[in-house]
């Protein structure tokens, strides 16, 4: 195990003065491909997004890793980026992290305290399905490719209908789920089996909002109130008519519920 490579791209750019959202991408999707609507409607935002290894423009994960090693690889990124002056010292700082990304996003939150000044973890939980399903699927992916799990994949991520009204959008996840490296998304998927942080949850004293989507049976909104519920400062709220995917799906409402909870965070001071 190590810390794996990811890679950074930012999606809008409100200057160098403004707040930063570092956000995070669910798995089989490239950071782009899930967040460039949603990114857009972020005014006065600027958002970085990283990808998984393997997974849009990351290098492909050589040996498997853990979700606090995933979470480190975070946190190297940006503390890197302060340090070089690509995020500047003084500005606030954001996560907002989609399925394991938001799972990232809670290791973040209890392995890197004070880094972030707030968390947006949506469509995810401080544990997501059971192990062995994770290792199944692991091995299904590594012996057959992501298309093995491409159509289950389409049924897990959007709300019904949503594939007829946005094709565009919808071709361009499912294009960046086949385009994954299949070794890559296995790691990944034994990361997720092992990962559980639901003890560790009070240990986040930032505020957190947890956003679910109604039609989501991965990560349902149970999921999301837990999250909220426990940690120090957190509240949850569920978007109609979304399933996994909300960024996507609901690109301009997902753009207001975090400009204003962002927004209200900013000036809280650091633990």
């Amino acid at each position: 195990m190590s810390v794996p490579q990811i890679k950074a791209t930012r999606l809008a750019d409100a200057g160098p003065a403004a707040p930063v959202v570092i956000a995070g991408p669910s798995l089989g999707t490239s950071a782009a491909a899930l967040w460039s609507r949603a990114a857009a409607g972020m005014a006065g935002f600027t958002v970085i997004g990283w990808d998984l290894p393997g997974h849009g423009a990351a290098p492909a994960a050589a040996e498997g890793f853990t979700m606090a090693e995933l979470a480190d690889a975070v946190a190297g990124f940006v503390r890197a980026a302060r340090e070089a002056g690509d995020i500047a010292a003084d500005v606030p700082l954001h996560y907002a992290g989609v399925s394991i990304g938001g799972a990232t996003g809670l290791q973040l939150g209890v392995d890197h305290p004070g880094l972030f000044d707030s968390l947006a973890i949506i469509c995810s939980g401080a544990k997501i399905g059971e192990p062995e399903a994770w290792r199944e699927r692991a091995a299904t992916v590594s012996g057959q490719g992501t298309p093995a799990v491409l159509v289950g994949s389409a049924q897990r991520w959007f709300a019904p209908g949503f594939i007829e009204r946005e094709p565009e959008a919808s071709a361009r996840l499912l294009h960046s789920l086949q385009d994954a490296d299949r070794f890559s998304y296995a790691f990944c998927c034994e990361a997720l089996a092992d990962y559980d942080v639901r003890e560790r949850l009070p240990q986040i004293t930032v505020p957190v909002l947890a956003l679910a989507g109604a039609e989501d049976q991965a990560t349902p909104p149970s999921s999301s109130s837990f999250i909220a519920d426990g940690v120090a400062d957190g509240r949850a709220v569920v978007v109609a008519d979304a399933a996994h995917l909300v960024p996507a799906e609901k690109p301009a409402e997902a753009a207001r519920l975090l400009t204003d909870f962002f927004t209200a965070t900013e000036g809280t001071a650091r633990p």
